[in-house]
């Protein structure tokens, strides 16, 4: 019963209704070798009748999936983890959503879920579901608890690239707790801001300088690096979307990379453009992407669009592709060596 709704997502359907004309598909009952397909009626008593308990067998499930797919075709030791967020955009009264920050649709009730995927595979390793008047920082640390939990046990190195939202402390001390090499985007706080001007940039191309700092925000125990590129605004190019000052646009990573900061942002950079649920054995998933109170009932009267939609990702780049390159930092060839069996090459 669980493949007979999973496969609809993958196929793209709408509705539970839609689904029904795979029942006189023999040419799909083959290919997935299901013997029969339920009707859609059937399909809802499944999830109606579900214990409370359902979502979280799902959630366990889909960890163990996880835990034997990440390493097909071969073993992996390491794994690189992308946190992000996006809007949600939804029509009509969905449980959950709420009004807040959308960028297409102003004014729209929305969700703000936050998403981790795996860099190397796409697979979807967590989500959290938000309403979409969450704060910025809200469910950041439990995102971050619920990756750790799911990751197995032979992993021996964990790198993560985040932005802006999972740079608070609390998020940074887990990930240095684990010992996880992180490269996450730097909230420009008035503390980092009034530095910006005074730090020592090295010419990086011919458009971007590059510096570095330890920088101690307010309330933190301990100083972190901080890795801030600048490049000058042009009088006749557009409002940036970067942060900016004084005629200059900045981007900064906090890190404790033991790379060039070249190498950081070459790192960062590599982030996972994008990822469509559904397309692979984690369809699962599509337990992680409701709230822990949603009944399966509700899930039973939800609409199969609606829910592909909750969990495809379209996190592309935020800033122009004037990208820093080896041959323009001048590091020597011993330090290019240790960069490059140390990166992600961008996409």
């Amino acid at each position: 019963m669980i493949l007979a709704l999973v496969y609809p997502i993958m196929l793209g359907l709408d509705r539970l209704e839609t689904a029904a004309l795979l029942r006189g598909n023999g040419t799909f009952q083959y290919l997935t070798g299901l013997p029969s397909y339920p009707d859609p009626q059937s399909l809802r008593r499944f999830l109606l009748q579900a214990p409370p308990d359902f979502r979280e067998q799902l959630h366990r499930l889909n960890d163990w999936l996880l835990g034997h797919f990440i390493h097909r075709p071969e073993h992996r030791s390491r794994l690189i983890l992308d946190l992000d967020s996006t809007v949600v955009t939804v029509f009509g009264r969905q449980e959950g959503a709420e009004v807040g920050y959308n960028p297409r649709y102003r004014g729209k009730r929305s969700y703000d879920p936050l998403l981790c995927l795996e860099a190397n595979s796409a697979f979807l390793w967590d989500t959290e579901l938000r309403p979409g008047n969450a704060g910025t920082w809200d469910s950041s640390p439990e995102l971050l608890a619920g990756c750790f939990l799911s990751l197995p046990a032979d992993i021996r190195e964990l790198r993560v690239r985040a932005d802006a939202g999972f740079g608070f402390d609390p998020v940074l001390a887990m990930l240095e707790q684990r010992r996880a090499q992180y490269a996450v985007v730097a909230r420009m706080a008035s503390g980092l801001r009034r530095k910006l001007d005074g730090l020592r940039y090295e010419r990086l191309n011919p458009r971007w300088e590059i510096g570095e700092w330890e920088y101690r925000a307010q309330g933190w125990l301990q100083a972190r690096r901080c890795i801030v590129a600048r490049r000058r605004i042009e009088e006749t190019e557009p409002e940036p979307t970067l942060f900016t000052l004084q005629r200059y646009a900045y981007r900064a990573w906090l890190t404790n990379l033991p790379l060039t900061p070249a190498g950081v942002w070459h790192f960062y950079d590599g982030r996972a453009g994008c990822a469509l649920f559904g397309s692979r054995a984690f369809s699962l998933q599509l337990s992680d992407c409701f709230p822990a109170d949603l009944s399966a009932g509700n899930l039973a009267r939800s609409d199969l669009k609606q829910i592909a939609a909750q969990a495809t990702v379209a996190a592309g780049r935020t800033h122009s592709a004037s990208e820093p390159t080896h041959a323009e930092t001048g590091r020597n060839t011993r330090q290019q060596d240790h960069d490059r069996n140390h990166l992600t090459p961008s996409p």
